[in-house]
């Protein structure tokens, strides 16, 4: 199948079908932790770069034939393999999946363009929001997720305190740190005090363990993460 792949299992989301709105590794953040590999050409435009009504059509087509496989889904995951909400039409494709499965939604985003209201609009209608913020200065934001020029940190921040005030569902905020970028006390200070703004319903602290982008982007060590979770209180947690 082009747009559909799963379902894929993991102890957060339970057994989730995964659907893609955007080609490979089309994405406005060429991540150092990216276990899908370098982002070779940033984007920024919002389109249709998968139609809509395909992905519904393909969707339709595996719940008719995975009916025992569809009733032990958890969540469909709006994801993939770049950044979902650069297609243009993700609102219309959420809202069409409310109306025809009983499965919830979540939207896995990594939160670059949710200052702008009209992204944050279209993908009210998920139950589940799960975004990134991986750094709160501009030197850790730089290094660790490599954005589009355009894009400002602090208008991500604003977007995802905004989202927090517009979105009735829940929002697990997923931090990931890498060693010797984002992993230090004071920038845990400063992100704390970031996430409290934000007031995500769960905090969710990860590390890379497999392929990256990069060859130096490492993991952070169990005890330092655990130290790190502390931090961060009692929303936080490791995964």
């Amino acid at each position: 199948m082009r747009y559909i792949y799963g379902p894929v299992h993991s102890r957060r989301l339970g057994s989730s079908l995964g659907l893609s709105l955007t080609p490979h590794k089309l994405c406005d953040f060429d991540c150092v932790y990216c276990q899908l590999g370098k982002t070779f050409r940033k984007v920024l435009e919002r389109k249709e770069y998968f139609k809509i009504e395909d992905i519904l059509a393909e969707g339709h087509s595996w719940f008719v034939n995975n009916p025992e496989q569809a009733k032990a889904l958890d969540f469909i995951t709006i994801s993939g393999s770049g950044e979902p909400t650069l297609n243009s039409g993700i609102g219309l494709l959420i809202e069409s999946l409310k109306k025809t499965v009983a499965v919830p939604v979540a939207v896995i985003t990594n939160s670059s363009l949710l200052g702008d209201p009209v992204v944050r609009r279209q993908i009210l209608g998920a139950n589940l929001i799960v975004p990134s913020l991986d750094a709160v200065t501009e030197e850790a934001f730089q290094k660790i997720d490599r954005p589009c020029p355009e894009i400002k940190l602090e208008e991500i921040i604003e977007g995802l305190v905004s989202l927090r005030k517009e979105f009735k569902g829940q929002i697990w905020l997923e931090v990931m740190l890498v060693k010797g970028i984002n992993d230090n006390l004071a920038h845990t200070r400063r992100l704390k005090e970031v996430i409290e703004r934000i007031n995500p319903d769960k905090i969710q602290l990860n590390s890379p363990v497999r392929f990256t982008a990069e060859e130096g982007a490492e993991a952070v060590d169990a005890k330092h993460l655990e130290k790190i979770k502390e931090l961060l209180g009692d929303k936080c947690e490791v995964i």
